[in-house]
């Protein structure tokens, strides 16, 4: 089942928006969801992750401080803060279907929904 973001949107440089990731919860082949990001004209960049037992965090060096990804019984959050114009991107979520030594590694990841946009004005 496809995992489906929403909460996108146009906000000024420093704004914050907060991401939302609908799941079905954990299943058996995954015990983690992460959300990825696109630019145009650039490949898919991790951005978080979070594991559902424990709720373990791990962050992409840019997004450290800025973001926070949460999660409760069967949806996933990004909270982002501080918003800059390279945060500007299509943002996913998926879930992680590998080692921890994979979290960062888009083709790791499956059941990526559509995404949603991000615009942040400078």
């Amino acid at each position: 089942v496809q995992l489906q973001a929403s909460g996108g949107g146009l906000v000024q440089a420093g704004g914050s928006l907060r991401l939302s990731c609908a799941t079905s919860g954990r299943t058996a082949s995954s015990n983690r969801v992460g959300w990825f990001r696109q630019a145009p004209g650039k490949e898919r960049e991790f951005v978080a992750a979070i594991t559902w037992i424990g709720g373990y965090t791990y962050y992409e060096d840019s997004v450290k401080g800025r973001f926070t990804i949460s999660r409760d019984q069967n949806t996933v959050y990004l909270q982002m803060n501080n918003l800059k114009p390279e945060d500007t991107a299509v943002y996913f979520c998926a879930r992680h279907r590998g080692p921890l030594s994979t979290v960062r590694i888009f083709t790791s990841y499956a059941d990526w929904g559509q995404g949603t946009l991000v615009t942040v004005s400078s």
